[in-house]
């Protein structure tokens, strides 16, 4: 397995919306595990393969406080919404900021597992808002896109004037 690089907002390839997986084979399932051993690092609880530079349409969530509940989801479709909650939420290509977001409170997912059979997945609660935030980037879309534009552009910014910071102590 292997840690892969997170790109981090404003990197305009995290806009890139992903491509479905025509192949569920052991490409893909290396690329799988090298994805939750890059979430489980960070730490985070959710990863889109948008976020690792691959625009294929996968994500990796685990919200267990132990990582032990790992769901690889390949080609996810929400196919039911229902409710809506506030909930504070981070990034890890956005590390650093957490906002106020609204989403579905329940939500019902299709999708192919490992093996490539179709699967569904009924999930509330942080599940079910992890996914939502999974799929938007798969569909070129991050969470500041729920903020102000006066808000998104102070933390682009931020985090480039910090990462500028990262490059001068580095030399």
């Amino acid at each position: 397995m292997a840690k892969l690089t997170i790109l981090e907002f404003p990197d305009p390839r995290l806009r890139t919306r992903a491509v479905p997986v025509e192949t569920v084979d052991d490409e893909l399932n290396t690329l799988i595990d090298d994805m939750f051993e890059t979430m489980y690092a960070a730490p985070g609880i959710g990863l889109a393969a948008t976020q690792v530079d691959v625009h294929k349409r996968l994500l990796v969530v685990d919200v267990s406080s132990d990582n032990s509940q790992p769901n690889a989801l390949i080609n996810p479709e929400i196919i039911e919404l229902d409710g809506e909650t506030m909930t504070e939420e981070g990034c890890l290509s956005v590390p650093g900021y957490y906002e106020e977001v609204k989403r579905a409170e329940h939500i019902r997912v299709r999708f192919l597992d490992r093996k490539g059979e179709e699967a569904e997945l009924e999930a509330e609660g942080l599940l079910a808002v992890c996914i939502q935030h999974e799929i938007d980037h798969l569909n070129g879309k991050l969470f500041v896109d729920y903020i102000s534009e006066a808000k998104r552009q102070r933390i682009r910014k931020r985090l480039l004037r910090d990462k500028r910071h990262q490059a001068e102590v580095a030399m």
